[in-house]
């Protein structure tokens, strides 16, 4: 794809001003928007495979086939998760990078137990801190967040600046309906967990069925891992 560049320096172009340009956009247009400012290369792509993971895989295998997607593959993903990973990357033929903690501390998480003992510390030592040197080789870090799904998410922007590197949500003000209307008119397959009553879906022994996103950290005040927060 030819990658058309604007005439604004892009050290120029503020998040506020990217959301005045981005924010009338439908969200498939916001994503063909987004690479006439940065290249391919320069967009990081993480996706957890999760049970709203599809929408957005899908519309890049359509928009841009050959982004790379990076999934953080922390040790404790449900096999079912693994297997939907591995069925989404035929279907939409992905380009995938996973992306795994350091031996040594994955072990140390694994025998402490720390998703029952400290469950932050469990998340940055197998999601975020694995993630901070591919985030500082990008520009822009492409994330499939919606507004609806919690409060934090719901004050987000279409883009915002997370430290050096400029988080970009292109979903973030579609509701549930259009979520499903879009799954079914494209007939897209729904993780497996979905059926047992899982509504959100991150590693087994963080995760518990429920609406939303409430099985997540349950009995917990914690509703992030750790990676989209500030």
């Amino acid at each position: 794809m030819t990658i058309y560049r604007k005439t604004e320096s892009l050290a120029q172009l503020e998040a506020e001003r990217l959301n005045d340009i981005f924010g009338p956009l439908t969200f498939e247009e916001r994503l063909q928007e987004l690479y006439r400012y940065f290249p391919s290369e320069e967009v990081l792509f993480t996706s957890s495979f999760g049970a709203r993971s599809i929408f957005l895989l899908h519309l890049l295998s359509r928009i841009q086939p050959e982004q790379t997607v990076h999934f953080i593959d922390t040790g404790f993903h449900f096999p079912e998760t693994l297997a939907y990973k591995e069925q989404l990357t035929q279907i939409f033929r992905l380009n995938i990078v996973d992306v795994k903690p350091e031996p040594s501390q994955h072990e140390l998480s694994r025998r402490e137990q720390l998703w029952s003992s400290d469950p932050g510390l469990c998340c940055s030592v197998n999601k975020v801190i694995p993630l901070e040197p591919i985030k500082a080789r990008h520009k822009v870090w492409l994330s499939g967040l919606m507004a609806h799904q919690t409060d934090f998410r719901a004050g987000l922007n279409i883009f915002e600046r997370q430290g050096n590197i400029l988080k970009f949500h292109p979903l973030i003000d579609i509701d549930e309906g259009e979520f499903l209307y879009h799954l079914s008119f494209h007939q897209l397959p729904p993780h497996p967990l979905e059926a047992r009553g899982y509504g959100s879906i991150g590693c087994a022994h963080c995760t518990a069925t429920g609406e939303g996103r409430n099985g997540r950290w349950h009995g917990t005040n914690k509703t992030e891992c750790g990676l989209h927060l500030g």
